[in-house]
């Protein structure tokens, strides 16, 4: 059966185990098809490349998911009945690659001293940095990052914030902890949104760890779009993709509190009885018919894989807490 390279985009999903495939895949533009030439990208293990029409010259940075630091201090204390399972749950891990003992600080270590080898010009945060947002953790990120001498951007993971069994809705919590805790990880930026261009690039960074949009994030990826300029969106939660599971939360259909195995272990309030908001699902629809977004970088789900849907690319990225990163480029 005779399949167009528009209908291969369109439907091809790259299912992924234990590593990433090696692929190159062209958005658009191939020789004998008239279409847009919306560039492409291609995966060789942890080096992801990006190449658009728009693109006039190289960048480069490091992209960083799950790390899952436990420190805490003293004045961590007084919050052990919400921390203490996660303070447990990261402390030894194996690496990725050599399978040998780590921990989430020698790979956090590690991958700024990565990020220096490399000559990447910033490192991307992409949510669960931390395992709960105990002030030592924040502390030792910051000097790990001013050490590294690069910026970063940053966004929140479901644990970054999260206090296990603390009263309140995972909106007001976030709320709460990035204002009081995560801070400093923001650099000054908007918690919920904001832009780092990279060259011809916008970087758009979203908060999505509650699983939701909200309304003035969804206008800023329009907003965004109107301008025309190639896009990477962030987020840490991955977006929904056809037959993938739950943990590609964001715009999931079956996403609500009857699906939700996770609460009780987690301590915190079940997801939404009826679903996604509107505004979710119109979020998801907008990114997957955008028409200058290159690509979407995501984590939360610990393991590498990569999908492609209406010819756009969603890469999740190994956990850091394992030793996992990615380097990425933009390239002409």
């Amino acid at each position: 059966m005779h399949t167009d390279r528009r209908s291969f985009l369109r439907n091809t999903a790259i299912l992924t185990g234990g590593s990433l495939l090696s692929a190159n895949l062209a958005f658009a533009g191939t020789p004998g098809l008239d279409l847009p030439d919306r560039g492409n990208f291609s995966i060789d293990g942890t080096s992801l490349r990006f190449r658009h029409p728009k693109i006039r010259s190289r960048q480069a940075f490091l992209m960083l998911a799950d790390t899952h630091l436990f420190r805490d201090d003293e004045r961590g204390k007084k919050y052990a009945e919400f921390s203490g399972r996660m303070a447990k749950a990261y402390n030894r891990t194996k690496h990725f690659e050599t399978g040998e003992d780590t921990d989430p600080e020698v790979c956090f270590t590690a991958s700024m001293a990565r990020m220096t080898e490399k000559k990447q010009s910033h490192v991307a945060l992409v949510g669960d940095i931390l395992s709960f947002p105990a002030e030592a953790g924040v502390e030792w990120v910051m000097g790990q990052l001013s050490n590294a001498g690069k910026p970063h951007v940053y966004t929140a993971g479901n644990h970054d914030w999260h206090y296990e069994g603390m009263p309140g809705s995972s909106a007001d919590l976030r709320r709460t902890w990035s204002a009081e805790r995560l801070k400093p990880l923001y650099a000054g930026a908007n918690p919920l949104f904001h832009l780092q261009p990279m060259g011809d690039v916008d970087l758009l960074i979203i908060d999505n760890s509650t699983y939701e949009i909200h309304p003035e994030q969804l206008a800023f990826f329009r907003e965004r779009e109107r301008k025309g300029r190639p896009m990477l969106l962030l987020v840490h939660i991955p977006l929904y993709v056809p037959g993938r599971s739950l943990g590609f939360g964001c715009g999931h259909p079956k996403w609500s509190a009857k699906n939700d195995r996770s609460w009780q272990l987690e301590r915190r309030q079940p997801w939404r009885s009826e679903g996604h908001t509107r505004t979710t699902m119109d979020f998801h629809r907008a990114v997957f018919r955008s028409e200058h977004l290159i690509g979407i970088l995501a984590g939360h789900i610990h393991k590498p894989s990569v999908d492609i849907v209406n010819g756009i690319p969603q890469i999740v990225c190994e956990a850091n807490a394992r030793g996992g990163y990615l380097d990425i480029e933009l390239l002409p």
